[in-house]
C-alpha cells in the first residue's frame, strides 16, 4: 500500500515555532495553510513586523491566515475548506474553541515546551531553568479544552546545561519540537502513536512572566539567584538596585564559599566580574547591564564606574 500523506494545517507565530514548520515542509506530508497571528508593532518606530511563520511559510508559497478571530463558524469554515487531516500548533497563542480541535479527523496536536505534566502554560522553558530542572524536553501532545491537559503522545528530552539560558534552551528546544514531530507524525501513519492520559495530580504552572519578576531577592539562595537571571535572560532580565539606578543581571557564576555580609552587598568588583553576598552562599556576576546603556562585561563597566565593596544592591 502506498504510504499514507497527511494534510497538515500549521499553527504558530514566534521563532520557537519555526523549526517545526520547517520539518513539515521538508517531510513527505503537505502543509495546506499557516495560521498565525496579525502583524504587530515592534521596536521603537513601533512598525509593523510580521511573525517569523509567516515569513517562512510565504517563502515556500504556502497560504497563510492572520485571523483576529478565532470563535467563529466563519473561520471555522474556512479552515474546513482545506480539508485537513490533522492541525498542528506550536506556540500559536490562543486557546483553540471545540470547533477547531473537532475540525480535523485526526484531531490537533501540540508542540508543548516541556516534559508534561511539568511547566503547563505559556512559558515553560523559562521555568524549567527557574526552577532548575536538570532535564526539559517537549512533548507532542493531543490538544483538548484545557491548558496543556491533553494525552501525551511523544515525549523528547535533553540535559539543561549548568550556563543554560532561557535563550539557549529555547533554541535546542525548538530544533527538538521540530524532530520529535516528524517522529510522532511516522508514528501516526503506522497506527503506534499512543495517547497516554497525564499524571495531573503531577502537574506544575508556567504562567507568563512580567517584567517584576526578575527583581532579584537576595536573601533567597545563590542557586535560587543564579537560575532566576539565566531563566530571564533574554527577557525580561533580572534586576536590582544600587543608589537608585537599575541594573540587569547576565552570566552569574556560583561561588560555594558563604559570606558574612548582608544579602546584596559587593564583596568585590574587578576584572572577574561582580561578586555579590546572597542568603546562601556567593555569586559571580559577569554581564550586567546599567539603566539607559547596553550589555556589557562588569570589567568594561568598572572602567569608568568603580564600585566600592559593601556598597548593597536593593530590591
Amino acid at each position: 500500500m502506498p504510504e499514507k500523506l497527511f494534510r497538515i494545517i500549521f499553527m504558530g507565530t514566534p521563532d520557537f515555532s519555526v523549526p517545526a514548520l520547517q520539518a513539515l515542509l521538508n517531510s513527505v506530508d503537505q502543509v495546506v495553510a499557516v495560521i498565525t497571528q496579525p502583524d504587530r508593532p515592534k521596536g521603537r518606530g513601533k512598525k509593523l513586523a510580521q511573525p517569523p511563520v509567516k515569513v517562512l511559510a510565504e517563502s515556500a508559497g504556502i497560504p497563510v491566515l492572520q485571523p483576529t478571530k478565532i470563535r467563529t463558524a466563519e473561520f471555522a469554515d474556512q479552515l474546513r475548506s482545506y480539508r485537513p487531516d490533522l492541525i498542528v500548533v506550536a506556540a500559536y497563542g490562543r486557546i483553540l474553541p471545540p470547533s477547531i480541535l473537532d475540525l480535523p479527523p485526526l484531531g490537533c496536536i501540540n508542540i508543548h515546551g516541556s516534559l508534561l505534566p511539568r511547566h503547563r502554560g505559556a512559558a515553560p522553558i523559562q521555568w524549567a531553568v527557574i526552577k532548575g530542572d536538570q532535564e526539559a524536553g517537549v512533548t507532542i501532545m493531543q490538544m483538548d479544552v484545557g491548558m496543556d491537559t491533553g494525552a501525551m503522545l511523544l515525549p523528547a528530552s535533553i540535559p539543561v546545561a549548568k550556563d543554560e539560558t532561557a535563550g539557549s534552551l529555547f533554541t535546542k528546544l525548538s530544533k527538538l519540537g521540530g524532530t520529535a514531530l516528524l517522529q510522532a507524525l511516522d508514528l501516526l501513519r503506522q497506527g503506534k502513536l499512543i495517547p497516554i492520559e497525564q499524571n495531573h495530580s503531577l502537574a506544575t504552572e508556567a504562567p507568563p512572566l512580567k517584567k517584576e519578576d526578575g527583581c532579584i531577592d537576595w536573601s533567597k539562595s545563590g542557586q535560587e539567584i543564579h537560575c532566576l537571571i539565566r531563566g530571564l535572560d533574554p527577557w525580561p532580565t533580572a534586576y536590582s538596585f544600587l543608589d537608585g539606578v537599575r541594573f540587569r543581571f547576565f552570566s552569574p557564576e556560583l561561588r560555594e564559599c558563604n559570606s558574612s555580609q548582608k544579602p546584596g552587598t559587593v564583596i568585590s568588583a574587578d576584572r572577574n566580574g561582580l561578586l555579590l553576598a546572597t542568603g546562601s552562599g556567593e555569586i559571580l556576576i559577569r554581564e550586567i547591564q546599567p539603566e539607559g546603556k547596553k550589555r556589557m562585561r562588569v570589567e568594561a563597566y568598572l572602567c569608568g564606574h568603580p564600585l566600592q565593596p559593601g556598597q548593597i544592591f536593593t530590591n
